[in-house]
Parts: structure tokens; C-alpha cells; sequence
């Protein structure tokens, strides 16, 4: 039987068809702590290693400092990634020079492109034909939420960024929830024309708690966005390795919240 979607032996298929994983990210490297929030290249690799085969070409709308496309390099993929942030634009640059560098030759003739802007212009810029997206949003305002344990431990180091802007068109910085996901939703939907027919979309996100509730942030973008295009599926991403807090101690439920969860969406043409 001919695989169509990606160079896996059964096998490895099998093995990512589980709708739950546990990965817990390694340490980061010290250019990329000054982002508030990324995922790890390990994860993004094997998500990129199902939905596309060698020499296909990836795209993440919100680059942050560069980990899809470094995944991308190590798995043997094209990538483009769009970034509002010049700041992490110019690191994600310097992250993706260091792994050519480390790859040698397995990187040659591959392409790895950070495009300083702003994803909402993606048709603008240019870009091929895309064979699969893989990014993760700005979890609505939640980085400005002060009483966040790591947005404290930020907060007391001065060369770490505790939001990703100022940049009014930063999404992070949109505080009305409405808003903000109709936003969102739009940049993700003007992608359309880039994408070839049965092209993926995966992207990674988990609900907000804010001011003693839950917006199902996951969920509204599955039934917004999903309008555009087909949702497929989902797969939950669970970490273990992190310490709880006593969250309403003695008075109230509040989960410590370690999952998040990737969206496949798809072109349906």
C-alpha cells in the first residue's frame, strides 16, 4: 500500500495515532529563554515527520523564535516562518544558522525563511505552495496575567521578555476575548489560498482561566476555525514534570493545568 502523507513505516504511524502523549520539552537554550512561551523542536518534529514527507515544504504564521523551523531542518523539510517580533524574528535567524551548522551537509539545499511581519498579511509575502502548518497562538492576554508562578520568576529577571510586544497587533495584547479570537481566527483562515488540497494544519493551544473562570479557547477555535477548513482531529499533550501549586487550597477546585491541545485541521480544498 502506497503511504501518501508522510515516510513512516506502519509501525511509526501506529505509534503517533494515540490521541494522548507526554512530552516533557528539555532544557531550552539560553538565546531562546527571552521568549515567554514556545514549544520544543522535538515535538514539532515528529508532528512534522507524520503530516509531510522529505522535501516538503512547512509554514508557521507565528514563527516566535524559530522552533518549527529548526524541527523542520532536522526532519528535512523547506519551512518558512512569518514573525511579528523583529527580536524573535532575528533569533529565530540565528537559531536556524546554528543548526545548519550543526546538520552540515543534511542541510543543504533545504530552505529556512523568517519573514519579519505580520501573519494576517501572509498572502504578501510571497510564499509557495504549503504542504502543512504547524504553530501555536498567543494563548489570548494570559502572559499578562501577574499572579502566573513563571511570569513572577520572568518579572525578577531582567533579560527575560514577560509578553511577546507592545505591537498593538499583537494578539497577546488583545484583552477582549471575542476580539481576540475572531482574530485569530482570520489569520489562520486567510491562509487558504497558500495551502495545497489535503495540506494540514496543526495547532497547538489549551483553554485560558481568567478571573475565576474558563474561555475554552481551545474548543472556540476548533468550532470557529472549523468552518474553513475540516477538523480532523486532536491530540493532547500532557506534561508530568511540572510542580503543582495549591490552587484554591481548602475552598475551591482549581486544576494545575499540564495539557494543551493540537488541533489537525484540514484544506479540504
Amino acid at each position: 500500500m502506497s503511504n501518501k502523507l508522510n515516510d513512516l513505516d506502519p509501525k511509526q504511524w501506529l505509534k503517533f495515532q494515540k490521541s494522548w502523549f507526554v512530552h516533557n520539552p528539555p532544557p531550552r537554550k539560553k538565546g531562546v529563554l527571552v521568549h515567554p512561551a514556545k514549544f520544543p523542536e522535538t515535538m514539532a518534529q515528529e508532528f512534522i515527520e507524520f503530516f509531510t514527507k522529505r522535501g516538503q515544504t512547512v509554514l508557521d504564521p507565528m514563527a516566535g523564535t524559530g522552533s518549527t523551523l529548526v524541527a523542520a531542518l532536522r526532519a528535512g523539510r523547506h519551512a518558512y516562518g512569518i514573525e511579528l517580533n523583529p527580536r524573535y524574528a532575528e533569533i529565530a535567524r540565528q537559531m536556524i544558522g546554528e543548526e545548519r551548522r550543526l546538520l552540515g551537509q543534511q542541510a543543504e539545499g533545504l530552505t529556512s525563511s523568517v519573514i519579519t511581519g505580520n501573519a494576517a498579511h501572509a498572502l504578501d509575502f510571497g510564499l509557495p505552495t504549503i504542504d502543512y502548518v504547524l504553530t501555536s497562538p498567543p494563548y489570548w492576554d494570559m502572559l499578562h496575567a501577574k499572579g502566573a508562578e513563571t511570569q513572577k520568576k520572568r518579572r525578577a529577571a531582567a533579560d527575560l521578555d514577560v509578553f511577546y510586544s507592545d505591537d498593538p497587533d499583537d494578539l497577546g495584547n488583545i484583552h477582549d476575548y471575542q476580539a481576540f479570537l475572531e482574530r485569530l481566527v482570520a489569520i489562520y483562515a486567510r491562509l487558504k489560498p497558500l495551502l495545497r488540497p489535503k495540506a494540514y494544519l496543526t495547532i497547538i493551544v489549551k483553554n485560558v482561566k481568567k478571573g475565576g473562570k474558563i474561555y475554552p479557547l481551545a474548543w472556540d477555535l476548533g468550532r470557529e476555525l472549523g468552518k474553513v477548513y475540516a477538523l480532523k482531529d486532536e491530540k493532547i499533550w500532557c506534561q508530568d514534570n511540572q510542580p503543582l501549586a495549591p490552587y484554591g487550597l481548602g475552598s475551591a477546585w482549581v486544576s494545575n493545568t499540564f495539557h494543551h491541545y493540537c488541533l489537525q485541521f484540514r484544506n479540504e480544498g
